[in-house]
C-alpha cells in the first residue's frame, strides 16, 4: 500500500444521497453522487425505506461511474473508507454491506468512518493538476488547500467545525483529525435543517424547505415577527466561568411551534398569512442562534478557525452572517465547495486516506453500522 499518497475509495449512504469518491491523499479524483431526494417529496421528507431502496439500485452504477472518472480500476486503489454512522440504519447498512463486499472480493483494507469528522476532512481536499475534479464528476472544483482550510495537507491548529444539516446541528472542537475530536456543543431536539422542512410544510412550501424558505426569505422583512431562540436565556447559558449546561447547544423544536402558533393566529384572525415576512423571521432565528453560540463556543475554546459544513451551508443566510460574526470575533471561516458540504464520498475517502496516512490500522468487516455514532469516534477499530 501507498502509506503517503494511498489512493481511497469513499462510499457514503448515510440518507439519500448515494457517494462514491476517489483520492489520492488529499487529492480529489472524483466525487460521484446520486440522490433519491426526489423520491421524497411528496412525503414531504426522508423515507428510509425508500432511501434504502433506491441506494440499493444506485451503488453499482455510481461506483462505476466513480472509477471510470477517476480513470483507475478496484485493482488500482489502496484502501476502502465507508460511513459507519451516524445516519438512517438501513441506508447505512447498504453502504457498508456493499463496502465489506468489495473488501472481500477485492482483499483491500476497510475503514469504517464518522460521517460527521468526514465533513471537515473534506476541507483537506486539494484539486487535480488541471484545476478541477475529474471529467464527469458531480463535485465540479473543490476548492484546494492553499484557500482552504490548510496548507500541504495538515489542518490547521486551533480548529472548529460548524455541521449544519438536516440530521445534525454540532459545532465540533478538532484537535486532532484522525484521534481527536470533541463535542462542544449541538441541538437537543431538531436539527437546523429539520426545522427548516417542518416550517416549509407548515407555510406550504414544500420540499426540500431549506432552498425554499432562503429564497423566499430574501423577499421578507426578518424584523416583522420575532421568534424564540431556544437555549438562549441566563439559565441556560451561564457565565464562561460557570457555564449553563446548554451554553453551547441549540433547540429548535420550540421555534417551530412559534411558526405554527403565530400562522394560525393569522388565520384565526380572517387575515392572509404573510409567508414571506414568516420565512424571512423564522430563518433570523435559526441563524442568529447558530451563529451567535458557534462564535462564542469558538471564542471560548481558542479556535482561529472554523470550517462551515453540512446542507444548509447553502443557505445565503447562514453563510453570510456566519462570516461577519467570524470575521468580528478574529476567527477565519472556510466553507468548501457546496457540492462537498452536503452528503458525499469524497469527505468519506478523504478522511480514510488521512487515517491511511496516519498509521492507523483499518477496521475489518466484523463492524456494525451504528445510526448514533458518537463524534469523538473517528473510525471504528479492529
Amino acid at each position: 500500500m501507498n502509506s503517503s499518497q494511498p489512493l481511497v475509495l469513499g462510499i457514503e449512504s448515510s440518507c439519500d444521497e448515494t457517494g462514491v469518491g476517489i483520492v489520492r491523499g488529499t487529492t480529489l479524483l472524483t466525487n460521484t453522487v446520486s440522490s433519491s431526494m426526489d423520491e421524497h417529496v411528496r412525503f414531504g421528507g426522508v423515507i428510509p425505506e425508500i432511501a434504502s431502496r433506491a441506494h440499493l439500485d444506485a451503488f453499482v452504477p455510481t461506483l462505476r461511474q466513480a472509477l471510470a472518472d477517476a480513470d483507475v480500476t478496484l485493482a488500482d486503489v489502496d484502501a476502502i473508507a465507508v460511513t459507519s454512522g451516524p445516519g438512517l440504519a438501513g441506508a447505512l447498512m447498504v453502504g457498508v454491506c456493499a463496502a465489506k463486499a468489495l473488501a472481500v472480493a477485492t482483499g483491500k483494507p476497510l475503514y469504517a468512518i464518522n460521517h460527521l469528522v468526514a465533513h471537515v476532512g473534506v476541507g483537506l481536499l486539494d484539486v487535480n493538476s488541471d484545476g478541477g475534479a475529474a471529467a464527469g464528476s458531480r463535485a465540479g472544483r473543490p476548492a484546494s488547500l492553499a484557500v482552504g482550510l490548510g496548507q500541504a495537507g495538515r489542518l490547521p491548529e486551533n480548529l472548529g467545525a460548524l455541521l449544519v444539516s438536516g440530521g445534525h446541528t454540532e459545532i465540533l472542537k478538532i484537535n486532532s483529525i484522525t484521534s481527536d475530536v470533541r463535542l462542544l456543543g449541538s441541538t437537543i431536539d431538531d436539527a437546523a435543517g429539520e426545522a427548516y422542512d417542518k416550517v416549509a410544510r407548515i407555510l406550504g412550501l414544500g420540499y426540500p424547505g431549506g432552498p425554499a424558505i432562503d429564497k423566499l426569505a430574501r423577499t421578507g422583512n426578518p424584523k416583522a415577527i420575532r421568534f424564540p431562540r431556544g437555549l438562549s436565556q441566563p439559565k441556560y447559558m451561564g457565565t464562561a466561568e460557570e457555564p449553563g449546561k446548554h451554553r453551547y447547544d441549540w433547540s429548535f423544536s420550540g421555534l417551530k411551534t412559534a411558526v405554527a402558533r403565530c400562522v394560525e393566529q393569522f388565520e384565526a384572525r380572517g387575515e392572509e398569512v404573510p409567508v414571506a415576512d414568516v420565512a424571512a423571521a423564522f430563518q433570523e432565528a435559526v441563524v442568529d442562534v447558530i451563529t451567535s453560540k458557534a462564535v462564542l463556543a469558538c471564542r471560548e475554546h481558542g479556535i482561529k478557525d472554523v470550517l462551515l459544513g453540512g446542507g444548509v451551508a447553502a443557505n445565503s443566510r447562514l453563510r453570510e452572517l456566519t462570516g461577519q460574526r467570524c470575521a468580528s470575533a478574529g476567527i477565519k471561516l472556510h466553507v468548501p465547495p457546496l457540492e462537498l458540504c452536503t452528503d458525499n464520498g469524497a469527505m468519506v475517502a478523504a478522511l480514510g486516506a488521512q487515517l491511511v496516512m496516519a498509521g492507523i490500522g483499518p477496521s475489518g468487516i466484523r463492524f456494525a453500522p451504528d445510526s448514533s455514532m458518537p463524534v469523538t469516534a473517528v473510525s471504528l477499530p479492529a
